[in-house]
């Protein structure tokens, strides 16, 4: 551990030099009041992936109020908000300096979504905030005293604004709180029997289908009457909106008047969000999936059977594996393996779903006889899955009108606005009844515990495991396409996925893939990222064991084994 002139004359002497020359300064210094500011990693190269710099700070120097993060979401919010601030500061030092990516910084501290991230933790009475920079240079050689500007005055001065009295004090006492309510209002979900909540006042539209912020001048949300509720909170007292009932919920209206808007947020109530962000008090149970077709996907060893069964080509479909899965059967797939991750809420679109799965009306019916149709309808297993598991659906509809026999809540929305449609929908099914019968089926069982095989991890060392953007992860020469799984918002997120598929590579043995991933979800929210990487790792974010499994059930080298067999 040196002092920070140490790092200054080490700077001096390597100026002008070959840009590699920038590995002498790799290490720890201090910057007086216990604060240390260590150089991970520098980079070889002005246009390679930045240098990795951490610093950390005692807590007692911060006079942070413990209250802000003695609890395990408040400290997961207060840290959110303290790298946020912290990037706020940088960023205004930031630019361009010289080669490739001189003297920039880059801070991953999230947008819209309060997360768990590995770039600011509060431990062992320190805290540490991870970020990147691009070491200066002209061409390939070291530009010294913008280096010394940038390490030795501009680093050490953004972290002296981590203070609680350089801090707005009532910003981030409402951030904290805000989330702690929000997650206290998740508590006590199940107990009301709500899948999930939005309350009156919420901004549920957004600008655009590339930004995450609020819609100026949107509709704001109001709920009816008959589906009110209040909740309790520990510092907003009492927030009343709409809760959505377990059972079968649709989700009705016109073209362009909200409904999709409204399953958006619902299925991103998830996550914890920032104040004014307009989905703050948007909040559904975590075990809440979104489910689609994908045409393509790859499937490894899935019991589609509830769904699909005899198919013409006498496939099995209780250990379904293909490489290019159809509408029907991918969605089935989807299903099946949410419930076999233990999903309490299944969120669907029409648009997005393929129409044989959700429903085959009177006529084909009588034009098709069952014998000769392999599909069993989502329609004639969603009672099902809440009477027998508890599990609810809720789903937009647009023109399948016979979902009407089977919904215990219908809500029509109205140029963003909601209206309780359920009883003026019970009164339609039984005005206009249809000829449509329910199929017989077999009895709907939860899928039994798929084990993931070693081979399917098969990876040389010279091979990366890494993601690109929101869209995809590289897995040696393996692309993995998660461009379909919605409930992944955070390209720190994927990342985290990544470090995850590279852990479990390592492994020899494994559980059955529900109980191994949330054994995953659970170590690292109680012992942080580097407890997966086995060293200080950089731009990861929480991501639940569901989006994990989803991403490696994409995996084209997947192998699993059940008891009903492998392949």
């Amino acid at each position: 551990m040196r002092d920070i002139s140490i790092l200054s004359s080490i700077l001096k002497r390597i100026n002008r030099k070959g840009y590699k020359a920038y590995k002498d300064i790799e290490g720890i210094y201090t910057l007086g009041g216990g604060i240390l500011l260590e150089v991970l990693h520098a980079q070889g190269d002005p246009f390679a992936s930045p240098s990795k710099i951490r610093i950390k700070i005692p807590i007692e120097k911060t006079s942070f109020p413990r209250e802000l993060f003695n609890s395990p979401v408040r400290k997961i919010a207060f840290q959110d908000y303290i790298l946020r601030v912290f990037a706020k500061h940088i960023s205004r030092l930031s630019k361009l300096r010289g080669t490739g990516k001189s003297g920039l910084y880059f801070v991953d501290a999230g947008k819209q979504k309060i997360l768990l991230r590995s770039d600011c933790t509060i431990k062992n009475e320190h805290l540490e905030i991870r970020f990147t920079c691009g070491l200066p240079a002209r061409g390939r050689s070291i530009l010294a005293d913008v280096a010394e500007d940038m390490l030795c005055r501009e680093i050490p001065h953004a972290a002296s604004q981590i203070r609680w009295d350089l801090f707005n004090k009532e910003e981030a006492a409402e951030f904290v709180n805000t989330a702690e309510d929000a997650e206290y209002i998740r508590e006590q979900l199940p107990s009301k029997g709500i899948v999930s909540f939005i309350a009156d006042g919420s901004i549920l539209p957004r600008s655009s289908g590339v930004h995450d912020t609020p819609l100026k001048n949107a509709v704001v949300f109001k709920s009816p009457d008959t589906l009110k509720v209040s909740f309790k909170t520990l510092h907003h007292g009492e927030i009343v909106g709409m809760g959505i009932p377990e059972g079968v919920t649709l989700i009705v209206g016109g073209g362009f008047h909200g409904k999709s808007t409204l399953l958006s947020a619902i299925e991103q109530g998830i996550y914890l969000h920032i104040p004014k962000d307009g989905r703050e008090w948007v909040v559904t149970l975590s075990s809440a999936v979104k489910v689609r077709s994908e045409d393509g996907r790859y499937i490894e060893g899935v019991d589609i059977s509830p769904f699909i069964n005899n198919l013409p080509n006498r496939a099995d479909t209780h250990f379904f594996c293909t490489e290019n899965a159809s509408g029907s059967t991918s969605v089935a797939a989807a299903i099946m393996e949410a419930l076999e991750m233990k999903a309490k809420v299944l969120l669907l679109d029409e648009d997005t779903t393929a129409t044989n799965f959700l429903i085959r009306d009177a006529r084909m019916q009588r034009l098709i006889e069952k014998e000769r149709e392999p599909i069993t309808p989502f329609i004639d297993r969603v009672r099902e899955l809440y009477q027998n598991y508890r599990v609810s659906t809720v789903m937009v509809v647009g023109g399948a009108g016979d979902y009407l026999d089977v919904a215990d809540t219908v809500i029509a929305m109205d140029a963003y606005i909601p209206k309780d449609y359920t009883k003026k929908a019970k009164e339609i099914a039984i005005q206009m009844p249809v000829d449509r019968v329910k199929e017989p089926v077999q009895p709907l069982s939860i899928p039994a515990p798929r084990i993931m095989l070693p081979e399917s991890f098969t990876v040389r060392k010279s091979h990366k495991i890494r993601s690109k953007g929101l869209k995809e992860i590289i897995f040696g020469t393996e692309v993995i396409d998660v461009s379909f799984v919605e409930q992944i918002v955070d390209d720190s997120q994927l990342r985290a996925v990544a470090e995850i598929i590279r852990h479990l590579s390592k492994k020899k043995h494994f559980k059955g893939m529900a109980q191994e991933l949330k054994d995953i979800e659970e170590r690292i929210a109680s012992e942080g990222f580097d407890w997966l990487t086995k060293h200080p790792v950089f731009g990861l974010a929480f991501v639940r064991s569901f989006e994990v499994a989803s991403s490696l059930n994409r995996m084209r080298t997947l192998r699993v084994k059940t008891g009903e067999g492998r392949r």
